[in-house]
């Protein structure tokens, strides 16, 4: 996976962009600034949209290519990331050492997607906050006919509500939808998706 990640982010556009991904941007100012985790922050496009709105960001992503392309648009925007390279499940962090998590399109392998989700649960504190968007199973029919709308060809790599509910239980919901969006997203998130939205805040 490393090997796909650093070949798309060498190209020379940004692979979906400069611009924060719509949910995240409508959700996050309605937090209050503090710390937060990005996992999977690619290029940087979220984790600098939360670092211009006062947040102190740690990114994380398994591309130094990603990284590179995230720090230098860090610069332009005149504030900065604590970008870590490397496999989340390697990495480890003080438990409730955030105020918010970020994971915006974060496909993490199927034998193992629930077990980072928890293990990120850690990491969170209580009254902390998940903003989550990614493809739903109902996605992999959508990425079929229009290949350009990107996500994983893998159907257990895809979530279900069920999923994220079990992940996520000890959570008040704010909002948790499943719905199809049109995504706009550099070249690789272009056309109808299905995806699944999630905002909690943790109980305990």
């Amino acid at each position: 996976m490393k090997e796909k990640w650093d070949a798309r982010y060498s190209e020379g556009d940004f692979a979906y962009g400069k611009e924060p991904n719509v949910f995240f941007k409508e959700w996050l100012p309605k937090l209050e600034a503090g710390t937060i985790l990005m996992p999977a922050d690619g290029e940087g496009r979220n984790g600098v949209f939360a670092a211009m709105q006062g947040w102190k960001v740690t990114s994380l992503d398994l591309s130094e290519e990603g990284k590179t392309k995230a720090l230098k648009l860090a610069k332009e925007q005149g504030v900065e990331l604590d970008y870590l390279v490397g496999d989340l499940s390697e990495l480890i962090f003080d438990k409730a050492s955030f105020d918010a998590i970020g994971l915006i399109y974060a496909h993490f392998g199927a034998e193992n997607k629930s077990a980072l989700h928890k293990k990120l649960d850690q990491y969170l504190k209580v009254g902390g906050y998940v903003i989550f968007e990614a493809f739903s199973k109902k996605h992999l029919e959508l990425r079929k006919q229009n290949p350009k709308v990107g996500g994983p060809n893998n159907i257990d790599t895809l979530f279900s509500k069920e999923e994220i509910s079990n992940d996520f239980k000890n959570y008040e919901v704010l909002l948790f939808e499943e719905q199809e969006i049109e995504l706009n997203e550099g070249k690789y998130h272009i056309g109808k998706g299905s995806v699944i939205r999630f905002v909690g805040r943790k109980l305990s």
